[in-house]
C-alpha cells in the first residue's frame, strides 16, 4: 500500500473548508471515479448527499512508485460539469 499524504496547503484548505481529512483518505482509497487531471495529475471524485444536495467531493493528487500526495480538494454543487458518464 502507498503512503498517503496531504501536503500542508491542501489542509489548511479542507479546514477553511470543513471538509474532514478522513474523507479524503475514504475518497483516496475508494474512489468512485477517477479522472485525469493536468500535468499528469489524477482526480478521485466521490458523490455525496449533503442536507438534500448532491455535492461531489474531488481530490488532485500526484503519485509514484510509493507515495500518493494530495494537492488539493473541495466540494463542488456541479456535479455534471466534473462526472463523466461511463
Amino acid at each position: 500500500m502507498k503512503k498517503l499524504s496531504i501536503i500542508s496547503l491542501a489542509e489548511k484548505k479542507l479546514q477553511r473548508r470543513s471538509i474532514p481529512e478522513e474523507w479524503i483518505f475514504e475518497l483516496i482509497n475508494c474512489p468512485a471515479q477517477i479522472v485525469e487531471g493536468y500535468g499528469g495529475r489524477k482526480i478521485a471524485q466521490k458523490k455525496y448527499v449533503i442536507e438534500n444536495k448532491e455535492y461531489l467531493l474531488r481530490a488532485i493528487y500526484e503519485e509514484n512508485a510509493d507515495q500518493i500526495e494530495v494537492i488539493t480538494a473541495y466540494l463542488t454543487s456541479q456535479v455534471k460539469r466534473y462526472w463523466k458518464e461511463e
